[in-house]
């Protein structure tokens, strides 16, 4: 089932099938701020503090401008702004900046599908999501493409930016990847409360902490109480896939992905200790397949960026769903 109403001002689509519920704000980027398990009630996705605003009277220049939370496209650039064939690509890309085109596809007793479109300002690109909920399914399947219109090869890097949190995340939480090396960056965001060591290159799952001979298991996820906000970057070449079981609830998300295209994962880590506005406080675990660690200019430089020719289209897939570990799910705390 497919409805149309408002989200604090915002238009929003609910897809919904009797496993999930989720939110998708079109003229937002096409974030999804909120992902519904309905027969345990519990909401996956992190909320920030300030939460969603209304629309302003112009469109957003940053991506952190009225970030609710939830999970964002990032195209055709992931992390820092950078410079592009003279123009400049923002933080995290144009495209979570932007309103898409919405269409319903089908909506009926077999299954809910709706697609997305959005052409980018600074680049040629034209992007295309299709999001599906098969009737009886717990899981979102994801269909994209990216197509260069323009009559010369182009370049781009792409990632998925999902934060899982509120009703779902706690301490006690264990998260299950296939990554082998991880990096952190050179410089810490913010070292006050960074639990890794910067510059590192080490294997999954341990990495190297502040304090001399201090090994961390990313596999364990830690309480607010923990005041900690680190990033590292693993790489995850053979299986795109990750998941996050809570066993006290008895639950278990999952995301898929097709391991060609998402070659990296960001683990952003804001264990209740980011302290620069406006993510001040914010508990959650960002999991992100990513296309590389770097921006977009720097990932060219590293061979790491994906280039189409003219009229060329890429497609790819993605999938989230959730698992029941047990008869019967508690409700959240």
């Amino acid at each position: 089932m497919i409805t149309q109403d408002s989200l604090n001002g915002h238009t929003c689509l609910w897809m919904e099938n009797d496993h999930l519920k989720l939110a998708v704000l079109p003229h937002k980027g096409a974030d999804i701020p909120e992902f519904i398990h309905k027969p345990s009630g519990v909401q996956f996705l992190m909320k920030t503090p300030a939460g969603l605003h209304p629309p302003g009277e112009r469109p957003p220049v940053d991506f952190l401008e009225n970030y609710e939370g939830g999970w964002q496209e990032l195209f055709p650039n992931a992390n820092d702004a950078c410079e592009y064939r003279g123009r400049t690509i923002p933080f995290h890309g144009e495209v979570a900046l932007l309103p898409w085109v919405f269409n319903i596809l089908q909506d009926d007793e077999e299954a809910s599908e709706i697609s997305l479109t959005v052409r980018c300002l600074q680049t040629p690109f034209y992007l295309e999501r299709r999001m599906r909920l098969q009737q009886g399914s717990p899981k979102l399947e994801i269909i994209e493409k990216v197509t260069n219109p323009a009559d010369e090869p182009w370049s781009f890097v792409w990632g998925h930016h999902l934060t899982l949190g509120d009703q779902f995340l706690e301490g006690g939480c264990l998260l299950e990847i296939p990554a082998q090396l991880m990096v952190t960056p050179d410089q810490l965001y913010e070292p006050e409360t960074a639990r890794l060591a910067p510059g590192q290159s080490s294997l999954w799952p341990f990495a190297l902490g502040r304090q001399r001979g201090e090994l961390v298991d990313l596999r364990s996820i830690p309480g607010p109480g923990a005041r900690a906000h680190d990033d590292i970057y693993l790489n995850v070449p053979e299986r795109g896939g990750w998941a996050v079981t809570n066993p006290r609830l008895g639950l278990r998300f999952a995301l898929e992905w097709n391991p060609g295209v998402f070659r990296w994962v960001t683990l952003w880590m804001p264990f209740g200790g980011a302290d620069m506005a406006p993510l001040t406080g914010i508990y959650g675990v960002g999991i992100e397949p990513w296309v590389s660690r770097f921006p977009l200019a720097q990932a060219i430089a590293q061979g790491q960026a994906i280039s189409l020719s003219p009229g060329e289209s890429l497609t790819t897939h993605l999938s989230a769903r959730v698992e029941e570990l047990q008869s019967k799910s508690r409700s959240p705390a």
